[in-house]
C-alpha cells in the first residue's frame, strides 16, 4: 500500500494543500502536511493563463521538480485527463512516471474552456466519462495509484444528476469521488448518499472559512481535504505588495526593515546546512 492509500485509510481525513513549486512544497512539509496537491487552476494562474491552457508535460515537469526535494504524496489535478479514453491511458502512464500518487479527472469537454472559472460548465456525457475512468484504471501499473472521479454537475444540472454521475464513475473504477459543492446541505447530502472515500475541496479562505471541521467531514465519509487556492492567493498578495513597495522605495510590508532574517529561513527551508556539510566533507577540506 502506497503512502497516500495508507493515509486515506486512517482515522482522520488527509489535508492536502496546494503547492506550485519545490519551495512551496518544502514549506508545506515543514508545516506538517502529509500530502500535497498540484492544482491546475493555480498553475494556470502562475503562467498568467488558465487550467484550460496547461499541458500534461507541464504538470509532469512540476511534479519532477517537486519530487526532487520532497517525497510527500503528490496529487495531480488532471483536468479532463488530456483526452479521450485512449489518450487517458498515456496520461496515467506519464503521471505515474512523474511520481504522482493520485490523479483527479473531471467530466468537462476538451479542450477545456476558461468559462469553467466563472461557474459555467460544459460537461461530457456520463457514459464517456465512465469510459475514461475505466481506461485510467486499466492503464495504471501500480494498483495503489489513486484515481479520483470528479463531476461538476451539482452546480449545473443539479444534485440528482451529480449523484448519478458519481455512482457511475465509482462503478467504472474510481477509487475516490469528488462532487463540487460547498453548501453545507449539499455536502451533507453527498456524504449520506455516496460511499467513502470522498474528497472535499475548500473555497476561498480554506477550511477555516467553511462550516465544517475535519472531524465533521470524516464522519460524512470525506477522507481527503484539498485547499486549491489559498497558498497562491497569499503569495500573490505578498508579491503584489512587495513590488508596490519596491517601486515606491518603501520597506516591504511583510519583511519590514529586517529582510536578512527571512533569508535565514529560506536557507533553513532549502536545507542549505546539509549542502554545506557535504561540501565540507568532500570538496572544501
Amino acid at each position: 500500500m502506497n503512502e497516500l492509500r495508507r493515509l486515506i485509510a486512517g482515522a482522520e481525513p488527509v489535508f492536502a494543500p496546494l503547492v506550485f513549486s519545490p519551495l512551496s512544497a518544502m514549506l508545506a512539509e515543514g508545516a506538517g502536511f502529509r500530502a500535497l496537491y498540484l492544482g491546475g487552476g493555480s498553475m494556470g494562474y502562475i503562467k498568467c493563463g488558465t487550467e484550460a491552457q496547461l499541458s500534461l508535460t507541464e504538470m509532469a515537469q512540476a511534479a519532477l521538480d517537486i519530487g526532487t526535494v520532497c517525497r510527500l504524496p503528490l496529487i495531480l489535478d488532471g483536468a479532463c485527463g488530456w483526452g479521450d479514453p485512449m489518450h487517458v491511458q498515456r496520461t496515467i502512464a506519464m503521471s505515474e512516471a512523474a511520481g504522482f500518487a493520485a490523479i483527479e479527472i473531471e467530466d468537462q469537454i476538451l479542450p477545456k474552456r476558461a468559462h469553467h472559472h466563472i461557474g459555467i460548465e460544459h460537461m461530457i456525457p456520463a457514459e464517456l466519462m465512465a469510459e475514461k475512468i475505466k481506461a485510467a484504471a486499466s492503464a495504471r501499473r501500480d494498483p495503489d495509484f489513486v484515481i479520483i472521479g470528479r463531476t461538476n454537475a451539482l452546480r449545473s444540472t443539479g444534485l440528482d444528476d451529480a449523484l448519478r454521475r458519481a455512482e457511475a464513475y465509482k462503478q467504472a473504477g474510481a477509487d475516490m469521488l469528488y462532487v463540487t459543492g460547498r453548501n453545507p446541505d449539499q455536502v451533507r447530502a453527498l456524504g449520506e448518499r455516496l460511499p467513502p472515500p470522498l474528497m472535499y475541496m475548500t473555497g476561498a479562505g480554506g477550511l477555516a472559512a467553511s462550516r465544517f471541521t475535519p472531524a465533521d467531514l470524516y464522519a460524512l465519509g470525506f477522507r481527503l481535504i484539498v485547499d486549491p487556492t489559498t497558498p497562491l492567493m497569499a503569495a500573490h498578495k505578498a508579491l503584489r505588495q512587495c513590488y508596490a513597495a519596491l517601486a515606491a522605495c518603501r520597506p516591504d510590508p511583510l519583511l519590514g526593515d529586517a529582510p536578512g532574517s527571512e533569508q535565514e529561513r529560506v536557507h533553513e527551508t532549502i536545507r542549505l546546512d546539509r549542502m554545506l556539510d557535504l561540501e565540507r566533507r568532500t570538496v572544501e577540506k
